[in-house]
C-alpha cells in the first residue's frame, strides 16, 4: 500500500469563501484517522476565521468519500473511530458558518453522514450515493444522528434496509440533498449559491443557522454515546468481521 501524503484536507480563503479540500485519492478519501484528524481540525480553521461567510466542502476526485476506512478496522480503536466521525458531523452542524457540501461523483456510508451534516448539498444529478452499511453486517449507527432525520421515511427505509446505490436526483427526492443538477452545470450552481449565501452578514449567518442546527445539534449530543456503543459492538461481530475480511479481498 502506498504511504498516505503529509496532507489530506487542504483549506483555502478567498472572497469570504473557505474551501475544504478532501484529497486522499489512495483510499477514495475513506475516513481514516488521519482525514478525519485534518478535516476537523480544517473545519475549527475556517470557523474562527472572521474573514470567511460560508465554508465549502468538496472532494479533488470525483470520490466524494467511500465511508469508513476498513482497512484500519484492527489497527485504530472501534469506539475512537466512531467518536471521531461523530465529531466532525457535530462540528459541520455546529459551525458559525453555513457549510456547503458538493459531490460530483460517488459518496457512501459515512461519507453521506458528511453530507447530510451540511447545511445546502449540491451535487450531479449522476453522483451516486449507497448505505451500504446493512451489507456488511453493520448499520447505520453513528451517520443516523444526521442522516435520519434528514430523508423521507420511505425513502430512508428502502436506502438503508437496501444498501443499494441511489442517484443525484433521487438523493434530492429524498431529502438528503439540497440539489442536483447536471454535472456540467455544477461549478456553476455552487459558485451562484455559494455567492447568495456569503450576501449574509456574519451574525445574521451565525444567529440563523444556530435557529436551524438546534433540533439536530440536540439529537447528536443526545444520542452520541449510544450511537458510538452501537457502531463499536457491530464491528467488532464475527458477521461483520467475516463480511468486511470478504469485501477487503474483492477489492484487492
Amino acid at each position: 500500500m502506498t504511504d498516505a501524503p503529509a496532507e489530506l484536507v487542504h483549506l483555502d480563503v478567498a472572497d469570504g469563501v473557505a474551501t475544504i479540500t478532501l484529497d486522499s485519492p489512495h483510499n477514495r478519501n475513506a475516513l481514516s484517522k488521519q482525514l478525519v484528524t485534518e478535516l476537523a481540525d480544517r473545519l475549527a480553521t475556517a470557523d474562527a476565521d472572521d474573514a470567511v461567510r460560508v465554508i465549502t466542502l468538496v472532494s479533488s476526485g470525483r470520490v466524494f468519500c467511500s465511508g469508513a476506512d476498513l482497512s484500519e478496522a484492527s489497527t485504530v480503536p472501534m469506539h475512537e473511530g466512531a467518536r471521531a466521525i461523530v465529531g466532525v458531523q457535530r462540528a459541520i452542524v455546529a459551525a458559525g458558518k453555513p457549510v456547503v457540501v458538493v459531490v460530483e461523483g460517488a459518496a457512501r456510508a459515512g461519507g453521506i453522514g458528511i453530507v447530510a451534516a451540511a447545511d445546502v448539498a449540491i451535487v450531479a444529478e449522476d453522483a451516486t450515493f449507497a448505505l451500504t452499511e446493512v451489507k456488511l453486517g453493520l448499520t447505520p449507527a453513528v451517520i443516523s444522528l444526521t442522516v435520519f432525520p434528514r430523508l423521507t421515511p420511505r425513502g430512508l427505509a428502502l436506502t438503508a434496509l437496501g444498501g443499494e446505490v441511489f442517484t443525484g436526483t433521487q438523493a434530492a427526492e429524498y431529502g438528503l440533498v439540497t440539489l442536483a443538477v447536471p454535472a456540467d452545470e455544477l461549478a456553476a450552481k455552487v459558485d451562484e449559491v455559494v455567492g447568495q449565501l456569503a450576501t449574509g452578514a456574519p451574525q445574521g449567518l451565525r444567529e440563523t443557522k444556530r435557529l436551524l442546527s438546534a433540533d439536530l445539534l440536540a439529537r447528536i449530543d443526545a444520542g452520541a454515546e449510544e450511537m458510538i456503543e452501537l457502531s463499536a459492538r457491530l464491528f467488532g461481530s464475527a458477521e461483520a468481521r467475516e463480511a468486511m475480511k470478504a469485501f477487503l479481498s474483492r477489492k484487492k
